[in-house]
C-alpha cells in the first residue's frame, strides 16, 4: 500500500542547524522540500568517482582477506591510492602479457632465431611472408633466394634472402619484429611473475574493503548533509526545514521536537499538491514494488498496484514457460545462489521474486503435463496431476482469453474502490460490466443448452456499461459536452478487444516453448535411431544445446511479455498515475554485501 504523508514544517535556530539536521538525518523519516531555489543548494564534497573506483577494484578480487575493523589505522587516501596503483600496473602488465602471448604464437612457426647485424650479410636482409599453399607456386623462385622453414595444413611459411623487399610475391610481408622467441618468453615469464605479485598485494588491500566503504559512506552522508542545509530557508537567528514525513512517524518526530526544543507545525497534504510516494508492503509482496517502479512510481493519490503485478507477473511467466522440467532446472539454479542472494535486502527481493517465478513455472508445467517437452508416464502420479491438454489449443486460448479480461477487470474493480465514494466511480464501473457481458455472451456461444439466455445477458451487461460509460465519463460541464465526451471514451472499445487479445500471447510464446521442445525431442530421437553409435552423443548435443537455447528464450519471454501486460493493457486500465519516489534524507547502510 502507499503510505499516508503529512507535511511537516520545523523551526529551529539557526545556530544549531548543523547538529539538528545530522540528528534528521540519523532518524531517516522525512524527504526534504526545497525551500530555497535549487541553484543555491549548496553541495559539499562527496566521495570521488576514483574513490568507487578502488572499491570496485578491490571488491571484485577473487580472494579476500579477513576484514580489519579499527578505523584508527586505517587510512583512506593511502588504500584509494595504492589500490588505484595497482589497478593500472595489472591492467597495463596484463595487456603486454597478451601481446607477448600472440606474438610467441605468430613466431611459433619461424622458430628460434636472432637478426645478425646487417654487416654481417652484406647488406642483405630476411623478409618473411606466410602464403597460402596454393598461391606458393605464384613465388618468382628464379628471381630470389628463400627458404620455406615450416608448413602446417593452410600456409607455408617463407623467409627470402634479398638487400630490398621482393617485388611480385604473391601475399605481403609479415613483421616478426626484432626480440627472438625466447627473449620474449622470458619477458612474458617476469610479467606473470610481476602480476603474481601485484595480485598478492591486491588481495591483502582488500582488508580495507569494509573500511574503505564506510569512510565513502561517511563522505555522502557528508555530502547530504550539505545539499540539505541549503534546501532550508534561514532567516537569523531561526531555520525553517520542510518536509513530507509518514502519518505513523509522527509521534516520534513530535518527540524529538518536544526534546531539543524545535517548533514543529504539520498538515495533510491538500489535494492540489503531489507529495511523493512511499510504498509499505510485507516481505513477501515488497518485490513488486520493484517490478512496478522499474516502469513508473505510481501517483501518491491513485493506488499501489505492486502485489496485483507481482502475483499477475508470476502467473504469466510460469505460463509462457510452460513446463515444470524448465521450472525444475530454474529451482536447481535458485538453490544454487541462495546464499548468495541473502546478503542485502535487494538481493532478498530478488531471491523472492526467484522463487516465485520459479514456483509458478512448476506448477502450471505440471497443471498441462509438460517435462521438457513430453507428457508424464501413463497411470502414474504425475499423470494425475495435469489437467490440462499442452496440446489443447483451443482451451488454452480460452483460458489466455479469461485470463486477459479478468486481469483488465481487476484494474477497473481497484479504480472503482479507489473512488467509492464518487460519482468517478460509475464510469469504471460500467467498463467492468462491458467486460464481464462480453465474457458471458463468450460463455453463450459455447454452451448448447440455455446458450440464448446467457447470451442476453451478456450482451444486456455491455448494453448497460456502455450506458454508464457514456453517460458517467465527464461529470461536469453541459449535458452535450458531457454526452460528446462519452462518446469519446467510448471509442476504448477498440482498445478494449485488442488489450484482451493481446493476452493471447501468454498461449502463443506457451505453445511455441512446448513445440521447440517437442521439435528438439523428436531430432534427437532420430539421430540416435539413424547414426547407429556415435548418434547417442549427436541427440545428446541436441538435447543439451536444444534445450538451453530454449529455455534461455523462454526466461526472455517470460520477463518480457509478462511485464507488458502488467505495464501497457493493466496500467492503461488501472489509473495509476505518474508520481516521483520517496527519497528518506538519511544516512548510507554501512554494511557490505561481500559473497
Amino acid at each position: 500500500m502507499i503510505v499516508s504523508l503529512v507535511k511537516v514544517t520545523v523551526y529551529g535556530q539557526l545556530k544549531d542547524k548543523r547538529q539538528i539536521l545530522a540528528s534528521l538525518q540519523a532518524m531517516g523519516l522525512l524527504h526534504l522540500i526545497p525551500l530555497s531555489p535549487m541553484e543555491e543548494t549548496l553541495h559539499e564534497i562527496g566521495p570521488s568517482s576514483e574513490a568507487r573506483e578502488a572499491l570496485s577494484f578491490l571488491l571484485s578480487c577473487p580472494v579476500r582477506r579477513r576484514q580489519a575493523t579499527n578505523p584508527d589505522e586505517f587510512d583512506a587516501a593511502l588504500v584509494e591510492g595504492e589500490a588505484l596503483d595497482l589497478k593500472y600496473r595489472i591492467q597495463t602488465l596484463t595487456d603486454e602479457r597478451d601481446f607477448l602471448i600472440g606474438r610467441i604464437m605468430d613466431l611459433r612457426p619461424w622458430g628460434n632465431f636472432v637478426f645478425p647485424p646487417v654487416e654481417e650479410l652484406a647488406g642483405h636482409r630476411l623478409w618473411f611472408y606466410v602464403v597460402p599453399h596454393h598461391r606458393v607456386k605464384e613465388i618468382p623462385v628464379e628471381d630470389i633466394t628463400m627458404e620455406v622453414v615450416h608448413r602446417d595444413n593452410r600456409f607455408s611459411y617463407v623467409v627470402v634472402f634479398s638487400k630490398k623487399e621482393p617485388e611480385g610475391m604473391p601475399v605481403l610481408r609479415v613483421h616478426t619484429g626484432a626480440q627472438s622467441i625466447s627473449r620474449l618468453e622470458q619477458r612474458l615469464e617476469d610479467v606473470e611473475l610481476e602480476l603474481e605479485d601485484l595480485q598478492a598485494g591486491r588481495t591483502s588491500l582488500t582488508r580495507y574493503c569494509t573500511l574503505l566503504n564506510e569512510s565513502l559512506a561517511r563522505l555522502e552522508d557528508q555530502a547530504a548533509l550539505g545539499d540539505a542545509a541549503g534546501r532550508t530557508y534561514d532567516d537569523s537567528p531561526v531555520f525553517a526545514l520542510q518536509a513530507w514525513c509518514p502519518k505513523k512517524k509522527m509521534a516520534e518526530l513530535q518527540a524529538y521536537a518536544d526534546e531539543t526544543g524545535l517548533v514543529l507545525d504539520h498538515a495533510d497534504p491538500d489535494p492540489e499538491e503531489v507529495p511523493p510516494t512511499l510504498f509499505q508492503n510485507p516481505s513477501s509482496l515488497a518485490v513488486g514494488e520493484d517490478l512496478v517502479s522499474f516502469y513508473q512510481t505510481p501517483s501518491y493519490w491513485h493506488w499501489d498496484p505492486s502485489c496485483f503485478v507481482f502475483v499477475s507477473f508470476t502467473i504469466f511467466f510460469g505460463m509462457i514457460m510452460a513446463d515444470a522440467g524448465y521450472g525444475l532446472l530454474m529451482a536447481l539454479g535458485l538453490a544454487g545462489f541462495w546464499k548468495r542472494l541473502g546478503h542485502s535486502e535487494t538481493a532478498r527481493r530478488l531471491r523472492t521474486l526467484f522463487t516465485a517465478i520459479t514456483g509458478g513455472t512448476l506448477v502450471y508445467g505440471v497443471l498441462i503435463g509438460s517435462y521438457f517437452g513430453m507428457e508424464p508416464p501413463r497411470h502414474s502420479m504425475l499423470e494425475s496431476l495435469q489437467v490440462v491438454d499442452m496440446l489443447d489449443y483451443s482451451l488454452l486460448m480460452r483460458i489466455s482469453l479469461l485470463i486477459g479480461a479478468g486481469h483488465l477487470i481487476l484494474a477497473n474493480c481497484a479504480v472503482v474502490w479507489r473512488w467509492r465514494r464518487s460519482m468517478k466511480a460509475v464510469a469504471p464501473l460500467g467498463w467492468i460490466l462491458i467486460f464481464s457481458g462480453a465474457l458471458i455472451a463468450w460463455l453463450g456461444y459455447s454452451l448448447s443448452e440455455g446458450a440464448a439466455v446467457v447470451k442476453h445477458i451478456g450482451f444486456g451487461c455491455m448494453v448497460l456499461g456502455g450506458g454508464l460509460v457514456l453517460f458517467f465519463s465527464e461529470l461536469e460541464g453541459s449535458p452535450l459536452k458531457r454526452f460528446l465526451m462519452g462518446l469519446e471514451r467510448l471509442t476504448k472499445l477498440s482498445g478494449a478487444f485488442g488489450d484482451t487479445l493481446s493476452y493471447l500471447r501468454l498461449f502463443a510464446l506457451g505453445l511455441a516453448s512446448a513445440s521447440l521442445a517437442i521439435s528438439f525431442n523428436d531430432i534427437a530421437r532420430q539421430l540416435h535411431a539413424d547414426v547407429p553409435g556415435f548418434g547417442l552423443l549427436l541427440s545428446l548435443l541436441v538435447l543439451l544445446i536444444g534445450h538451453g537455447l530454449n529455455l534461455v528464450i523462454a526466461i526472455s519471454s517470460g520477463f518480457i511479455h509478462g511485464l507488458r501486460l502488467n505495464f501497457i493493457e493493466f496500467f492503461n486500465w488501472s489509473g495509476c498515475g505518474e508520481g516521483y519516489a520517496f527519497k528518506a534524507f538519511r544516512r548510507k547502510e554501512k554494511s557490505l554485501w561481500i559473497t
